[in-house]
């Protein structure tokens, strides 16, 4: 065990460290860091709080956290059309959680920054050819050639200005009247107005306009709910140099905020309590969170809670499970019973996508039918606990991808060629994010019309 000192923004540089890549210039790594330094924080320490004040209604079942967006983001694949697609799926999928469910969505989308990949191996083969792991484009390049897969800092300042065009556009979406109730119609994208669940979502789309014409009826149209909405960013707390420089001391408090995105998590492969990645992110005030895998024990699990949040603050801890839906009940419930148990306060998010990862010749693919398996083990797992279901963490884009099995088309196996874009992680389509809005939307609603079967404080 490496002793734990008083934190400060580097102290994880005396801890051990995994998932780091190896810069050929330190020099020139040291240099792009002291320019970060100084450059604007993206977010800002109050948005922060207020996402933490978000989280910690969702852990005590008030509301219900939805996080979604790419695997990795893309350099190359970076325009206007691109964010405001994903951020459109994410709009419907959360009135269909709102409305269909019952529910508050606190909207958290992996964009603005989710650039570093970890991986399983520190090499990548093709033939006779052995070069470093492609490690997301603020490290290094997904081609396949010796110069594109050298770990270069100079990305990371262009993940910089990528991650603050696209928070103004996404600030710009949010309140500037875009994601204004009123246009819920708008927000269908033209391949999922063409598929089965079309129909489902114009009803639903209809009902609301009919509540909203009673509210205007009402004198209440102009509501700030009804015209904008607040949305968050969150990414893969992996690069820590970059983490680093973008740390910054907010005024009003004193205390250290992670101002590369509202809300940063550690890793399945990351999550050592000795590790650089826990101690870096035990100092820093934002809401975090933990990925939760099948090989986490539960003595450990508590005790890394403890590490990152002391005072056992709501939403500022969030547990994001992702086991497989084959033995998401299993192995989950322990870790649940352990957590509270111990009276620690987290709110639990549902992964159903890195455990059911599998490979279809040239393709790594995932399919629906196991996606939607996983969210249902989620609940039932909790159902059995008496804990509170927080929300779902999902990798997913609004282009019209062919990357994840099934779903209202019923994608196949020969399907997949047909627009397999990713350079990491299949992604669920718009049409199959929907779909399982709808899934989530019907499992929120039977809890909400069962409360006698649900935690006393999330009955309340």
């Amino acid at each position: 065990m490496v002793a734990r000192t008083a934190w400060h923004p580097g102290s994880w540089r005396d801890m051990p460290i995994r998932q780091v890549p190896d810069y050929p210039d330190p020099a020139r790594l040291a240099a792009m860091e002291e320019k970060l330094a100084r450059f604007p924080p993206l977010v800002f320490a109050g948005e922060a709080r207020r996402l933490k004040a978000a989280l910690a209604r969702a852990g005590d079942g008030q509301a219900f956290v939805l996080q979604g967006g790419d695997c990795a983001e893309s350099f190359a694949d970076f325009t206007a059309n691109t964010i405001r697609d994903t951020f459109r799926v994410l709009l419907q999928m959360s009135v269909v959680l709102t409305f269909g469910g019952g529910t508050p969505v606190v909207k958290l989308g992996r964009m603005a920054g989710q650039f570093a990949k970890p991986r399983s191996s520190d090499v990548e083969r093709q033939g006779e050819v052995t070069l470093p792991s492609y490690r997301g484009d603020i490290v290094n390049g997904p081609e396949f050639t010796a110069a594109a897969r050298i770990p270069d800092p100079a990305r990371m300042e262009f993940a910089y200005m990528q991650s603050a065009a696209t928070l103004n556009l996404l600030r710009a979406f949010a309140t500037g009247g875009y994601a204004d109730l009123h246009q819920v119609h708008r927000w269908n994208l033209g391949f999922v107005a063409r598929s089965p669940l079309a129909d489902r979502y114009e009803d639903l789309a209809h009902r609301i306009d009919e509540t909203l014409n009673f509210m205007s009826a009402c004198g209440m149209s102009d509501l700030p709910q009804v015209r904008e909405t607040d949305f968050y960013t969150s990414h893969e707390s992996l690069l820590l140099p970059y983490e680093q420089a973008l740390t910054r001391v907010d005024s009003t408090t004193g205390d250290h905020y992670a101002c590369s995105a509202h809300f940063l998590w550690i890793g399945d492969r990351t999550r050592q309590p000795d590790g650089a990645h826990v101690e870096f992110l035990r100092g820093v005030r934002n809401p975090i969170g933990m990925k939760v895998g099948p090989t986490s024990d539960p003595a450990e699990l508590v005790r890394i809670t403890e590490i990152l949040n002391p005072a056992n603050e709501k939403g500022r801890l969030t547990l994001i499970s992702r086991m497989g839906a084959d033995r998401v009940e299993a192995k989950l419930r322990p870790l649940l019973a352990a957590v509270a148990r111990a009276g620690r306060n987290v709110t639990w998010l549902c992964d159903p996508m890195h455990g059911n990862t599998t490979t279809v010749g040239a393709y790594k693919t995932r399919s629906f039918d196991a996606i939607m398996a996983e969210v249902r083990g989620f609940f039932a797992a909790h159902d059995a606990e008496g804990t509170i279901p927080g929300g779902v963490h999902v990798e997913m884009t609004g282009s019209e991808v062919t990357e994840c099995l099934g779903g209202a088309h019923r994608l196949s196996e020969a399907d997949l060629a047909a627009n397999y874009a990713t350079f990491c992680d299949p992604r669920l389509n718009a049409e199959q994010s929907l779909e399982l809005a709808f899934l989530i939307a019907g499992e929120l609603k039977t809890r909400r019309l069962r409360p006698e079967q649900m935690p006393a404080q999330a009955a309340q």
